[in-house]
């Protein structure tokens, strides 16, 4: 697994509670270390007990943990430049959705080595989609969820997000997209000020 998967989770433990939390969290996973390098590789068995820890020392359900890593990940200052490529997918949030099949590779664009679970984007009627995402991480889909929640606010769209389940390592959420604008998105420019 890659590091940047692993020290977002620490990235995301550590700010929002505490470093003492985080030192738990891998005492419970039994890492074996504290610290997480960003561009190596790592064992894919520490991200499944790495969330498992995290969601048995904060005491939270691991799926709601889930959720709102992936809305750090696209909210956390450091993490701007995610949140950049995020929003070269489209002028709003139906763009945006649409463009989703295509995440993985303009992920790889940026992190050559870092592979994201597939998803897949089924357009169900006006306004409604199942997205569906295939991983080997359970829970992937709230991860998901957590970015498309900000997102949607990010473009200033009222979307209705829903975890509909998994069969066989394929996640499913169902999106509703009620409006596209119906608030002022955050503001984004094409290019960054330097300075």
């Amino acid at each position: 697994m890659h590091g940047l998967i692993n020290r977002s989770i620490q990235t995301y433990v550590t700010h929002s509670y505490g470093y003492a939390k985080w030192v738990s969290v891998t005492q419970k996973a039994a890492l074996g270390f504290v610290e997480f390098e960003g561009m190596m590789a790592y064992d894919k068995t520490y991200t499944p007990e790495l969330l498992d820890a995290v969601s048995q020392v904060l005491e939270r359900p691991r799926n709601e943990i889930m959720e709102d890593i992936g809305a750090f990940i696209v909210t956390y200052p450091e993490f701007e430049a995610v949140r950049r490529l995020l929003r070269f997918s489209g002028d709003d949030f139906g763009d945006f959705l649409h463009s989703l099949d295509d995440l993985d590779d303009r992920v790889r664009l940026a992190v050559s080595d870092l592979n994201l679970p597939k998803v897949e984007l089924e357009v169900l009627a006006d306004g409604q989609f199942n997205l569906h995402c295939k991983t080997n991480i359970k829970g992937y889909g709230y991860v998901i969820m957590g970015i498309l929640r900000v997102m949607a606010d990010d473009y200033g769209a009222l979307a209705l997000l829903d975890y509909s389940g998994e069969i066989d390592g394929m996640e499913t959420l169902s999106i509703t997209l009620v409006e596209n604008d119906f608030a002022e998105g955050r503001s984004f420019e094409l290019g960054v000020s330097v300075g």
